[in-house]
């Protein structure tokens, strides 16, 4: 079987970046990426069923690997919404399907976002991790636009290793994410 592009990239030459810049002295201090966490909410659940197996569906086909309804822990009656009630999506992705993933939506999706500047460097959580939203699933090719009922958005999480937040941007930056300058916050 043939190793993901990313994955020999960053055995060649990110992990060797990140040394240099850095100055760790072992090479397992240096960061990686551990899994890729895909989340989609349908906040009309409460009152189509359907919507869900659709978004399940559909992240199935964008993920490559089975996605799993979320169902709500709480109930809450100003929202018609019951305990245990399906409510969206997730699927998380590890070794080879998520560098698969990773080059897919870099290469192809990222730029298929309309009016795309680059990607916000406001969503890292302080601990080495980063969550971006995507407004519209239809930037994945996977995605038949004609067969989609309606149009929704998703959250896509990069778990990492990273001890803070600047190893994590300088290890997705050489990935190849395109993140904004910091110049235009």
């Amino acid at each position: 079987m043939i190793a993901p592009r990313l994955r020999e990239q960053y055995e060649t030459s990110i992990r060797q970046a990140m040394m240099d810049k850095f100055n760790y002295k072992n090479v397992m201090e240096v960061p990686k990426i551990t899994k890729i966490c895909l989340n989609q909410g349908v906040g009309a659940a409460t009152a189509d069923k359907k919507l869900v197996d659709n978004a399940v569906a559909e992240m199935t086909m964008i993920a490559g690997q089975k996605a799993v309804p979320t169902k709500s822990r709480l109930a809450i009656s100003n929202f018609k919404l019951r305990e245990d009630m399906p409510i969206g999506s997730r699927v998380t992705l590890r070794s080879e399907r998520m560098y698969e993933f990773l080059d897919r939506l870099i290469s192809t999706s990222l730029p298929r976002v309309r009016d795309f500047q680059g990607l916000k460097v406001k969503g890292f959580d302080g601990r080495g991790n980063y969550t971006m939203g995507v407004t519209e699933q239809i930037i994945f090719p996977e995605i038949n636009i004609d067969k989609t009922p309606r149009i929704s958005g998703m959250d896509i999480t990069f778990v990492t290793t990273a001890k803070n937040d600047v190893e994590c941007l300088e290890l997705l930056k050489l990935f190849g994410m395109p993140f904004q300058n910091q110049d235009n916050k």
